[in-house]
């Protein structure tokens, strides 16, 4: 079953053509720590952006492997994306962006980020989780 997530405004909608997340992702690193994200992973074949490629714009820090994807207009980074080692798109969900999902029953995998070393940083990031 598809679930679909926007940006606040609405310009930016996609939809994943997979299973509602009951796991998420709470990094600390120091972008996921600020925007409190809560990310779930997919193959980039299961999403869909809906509208919005216009309004979409990117950030990328650290190793630049991850391109951070946010409206324009109201800010809220409603997905990234990258690529796994062998190539294969991948998209992280910020689960926040999700409206239907009640976040409280997400079971909660602790990744922690912030103290990684660069090298397995950059390999957590090369493998999208």
């Amino acid at each position: 079953m598809a679930f679909e997530g926007s940006c606040h405004c609405g310009r930016v909608a996609f939809s994943v053509d997979d299973e509602t997340p009951t796991k998420a992702v709470l990094c600390n690193c120091s972008r996921c720590r600020a925007k409190g994200f809560l990310v779930a992973y997919y193959p980039g074949e299961k999403f869909t952006l809906l509208r919005g490629e216009e309004e979409l714009k990117s950030y990328r820090f650290n190793t630049h492997v991850i391109e951070h994807r946010f409206c324009g207009n109201c800010g809220v980074e409603p997905f990234a994306q990258a690529s796994a080692p062998d190539g294969t798109p991948v998209k992280a969900i910020n689960l926040r962006s999700v409206k239907s999902l009640d976040l409280d029953r997400l079971q909660l995998d602790f990744v922690d980020g912030a103290n990684m070393p660069t090298g397995a940083r950059a390999a957590a990031e090369a493998s999208f989780g």
